[in-house]
């Protein structure tokens, strides 16, 4: 068959730079699906992307889809013919739907007895018929929140469309796309290259927009020479560059002819605490900030520009203009701030509502000292530290430099902690109390940071949830799941004995005095165990291995996750599959049972020879494993109880457990009572499905 290569590009003013990326990856994800729906193979697909437009190249496209097949089966022979021969209303019908005369049908001989066959080669459509309504499908799945207009026209994209190129092979699809006629003009740089560009063929399309068009259109190579482009340039000034990820896609997406450039400040703005320094170059400017090999800010940035300027110092000199009044506020905020301790704003913590129906933020924070307390009790440390923690922790919520920059919260609370005189460990906590804050971010170091970080989460989640706004679906607004994997990260990572069923029926009664919390503890906790399902799952340990630990309760969750690790290493046992399948059959005849089970076995009943070797068997493992569950070393207990498969496979072999005789058979229910309950006091691994299997990794 023949083939040819695809250009597509969508030719627009600037698009949002946080969703160029996502923007083109949706593009190219669902014309790749079209294409494959509709039976066309091709060798690869490359997309490209710059503030300016979204591209594809599909490489060794088929020209047109393959002639297909079509079978129609009909009515049975016996129901299209009557038995003079003459078509029936359904032959007739069925021929008619065809777009033929029955004479014309095919007779077709199956086990269930002769049938009419339609049967008809249906030829395969031309690509370039089909692409058009293809470009036009993906450009209207995007992920676009808000979609706008321009012109007098009733095309709406995210952005204004000025151009469109259609190419395959050497030749233009004739179509309209956004109100626009597809051509083979590109535009390049908007400053070095404004004029338009003619494509000859679609394999020539980056090379040249990059040449003569001054455009690098491949959003991962432009990627990689802008971090190389700064890394170098800060290298050769023997300092280095701080590149942030997110900002290194925003500044990608923003610049189509990258060029570095290293700017200098005022070293009198490195008394300024260097995260607000930082935060005010990559939020506001998308500078690079630079330091030393110890880490320490520097008096200098590299930016991005998106032209080859022929008078770089003027390019620095206007970016140094442009920061100088962005660290100049900094420098006001810190001082202003200082003027006063961080206690001051305390009293000012009760004019700010944290949700209506559970107060002011004042009102959080004695509750979270509340309960930071009780943590410090538990954790060992003086509780007093964790109530001065919790009573500044929001306070610096009200300064000037969070105010201007939200994400410091918690940053510039620990410095003005330490300007003020307070604790080491408050001051560390009141940065650590937003920790994590996302999916793999470092933990709280210090017993305060992790004893406010808990109880913040546990105070949210309770009242949220007292409230009645719990999540529903995809809809979180109050970030619920991730304070609930925060809270169990803390503890099982850390790990910490605490029980988190208590630490939840004490956040609910601080609340007591606002909402009706008396069953909400239980739901809040409920809702939180459920979250460790993807938690493991992400760790490699199978559903049914959580469900086994799940169906005990635990509410330590540092305990849970001993348990979890003992089950899978248990059942990579020998022996596990056997003793799994023989739990199973134990909990279905005891949960089949409605008589009274005795609490102890009696050895005089024990008649069966192998009964009596499991009974012994169980008497002495039971006082071998209690000091064991004492210590919470459950992969030691399920390796002592996997030494029971051969006495309970005999058992089972050679004892009837529901026999006529009363006494024998309760006297069984009972071991078999006794024997589950070691089991379940690590998990219940009846739940453990056979052959299933993980691969775990660690903390």
């Amino acid at each position: 068959m023949v083939k040819q290569d695809l250009l597509i590009e969508i030719g627009t003013e600037e698009l949002p730079p946080k969703a160029l990326e996502r923007l083109s990856i949706a593009f190219q994800s669902s014309v790749a699906s079209q294409i494959t729906q509709a039976g066309l193979g091709f060798e690869s697909i490359q997309r490209f992307a710059t503030p300016r437009r979204l591209a594809l190249l599909i490489t060794q496209l088929d020209t047109a889809q393959a002639d297909r097949a079509v079978e129609r089966k009909g009515p049975a022979l016996k129901a299209a013919f009557d038995q003079a021969g003459n078509a029936t209303r359904a032959a007739e019908g069925f021929a008619r739907s065809c777009g033929v005369a029955v004479s014309e049908l095919e007779q077709v001989d199956t086990p269930k007895g002769v049938w009419l066959l339609f049967r008809q080669t249906q030829p395969g459509q031309q690509t370039e018929t089909l692409v058009p309504a293809m470009v036009e499908q993906a450009l209207a799945r995007l992920p676009i929140p808000k979609r706008m207009r321009w012109g007098s026209g009733d095309a709406e994209f995210v952005r204004p469309v000025h151009w469109v190129v259609m190419l395959f092979g050497n030749q233009i699809i004739d179509c309209d796309i956004m109100g626009l006629t597809a051509g083979r003009t590109t535009r390049g740089h908007r400053f070095h290259h404004p004029d338009p560009i003619v494509l000859e063929t679609p394999a020539s399309y980056a090379e040249t927009l990059l040449d003569p068009g001054y455009v690098i259109a491949d959003m991962d190579a432009r990627r990689e020479k802008i971090r190389t482009a700064v890394e170098q340039i800060a290298a050769e000034a023997g300092r280095i560059a701080t590149i942030d990820s997110s900002l290194l896609d925003e500044v990608t997406a923003l610049n189509e002819w990258p060029v570095a450039v290293m700017g200098a400040f005022d070293e009198r703005f490195l008394e300024v605490p260097s995260e607000a320094l930082i935060k005010a170059m990559q939020e506001h400017q998308k500078y690079f900030p630079v330091v030393d090999n110890a880490g320490r800010l520097q008096p200098c940035f590299i930016t991005i520009s998106n032209i080859q300027s022929q008078d770089p110092a003027e390019v620095r000199a206007g970016n140094e203009r442009v920061i100088r009044p962005r660290f100049s506020d900094a420098a006001f905020f810190w001082e202003q701030d200082l003027k006063q301790p961080l206690d001051a704003l305390i009293p000012r913590l009760q004019t700010v509502v944290f949700q209506k129906s559970l107060g002011s933020l004042h009102d959080k924070s004695q509750r979270i000292s509340q309960l930071a307390q009780q943590i410090a009790g538990q954790l060992g440390f003086d509780p007093a530290e964790a109530a001065r923690a919790a009573e500044l922790s929001k306070c610096d919520l009200l300064s000037n430099m969070v105010g201007e920059f939200p994400s410091l919260q918690g940053v510039m609370g620990r410095h003005y902690a330490q300007h003020a005189g307070e604790g080491g460990d408050i001051a560390a906590a009141i940065e650590e109390q937003y920790l994590p804050r996302h999916a793999g971010d470092r933990l709280p170091q210090t017993n305060c940071g992790r004893a406010i970080a808990i109880a913040d989460r546990l105070d949210t989640l309770v009242g949220i949830f007292a409230i009645g706004q719990k999540p529903t679906g995809e809809k979180d607004p109050f970030g619920l799941r991730r304070a609930a994997l925060g809270v169990l990260r803390i503890l099982i990572e850390t790990p910490l004995p605490l029980d988190l069923e208590a630490l939840l029926q004490a956040a609910a009664t601080g609340l007591a005095d606002k909402r009706d919390t008396r069953n909400t503890a239980n739901d809040v906790f409920n809702y939180m165990m459920e979250r460790l399902n993807a938690y493991y799952a992400d760790r490699g340990f199978s559903a049914d291995l959580i469900e086994a630990v799940l169906a005990r309760r635990p509410t330590r969750p540092a305990d849970f996750d001993r348990r979890v690790r003992a089950v899978a290493h248990f059942r990579q046992l020998p022996e596990a599959e056997a003793l799994a399948a023989a739990n199973k059959r134990i909990a279905n005849i005891l949960r089949k049972t409605d008589e009274a089970i005795p609490t102890q076995v009696d050895i005089h009943l024990l008649v069966e020879h192998s009964e009596k070797a499991l009974a012994e068997r169980v008497a002495e493992l039971e006082p071998a494993v209690e000091p064991l569950l004492a210590a919470g070393l459950y992969s030691e207990v399920l390796q002592k109880l996997a030494a029971l498969r051969e006495p309970v496979d005999l058992f089972f072999d050679g004892v009837m457990v529901m026999c006529d005789d009363d006494g024998l058979r309760r006297n069984r229910l009972a071991l078999l009572s006794s024997l589950s309950a070691m089991f379940l006091n690590v998990a219940d691994i009846s739940r453990l499905q056979a052959g299933s299997s993980q691969s775990v990794s660690a903390h």
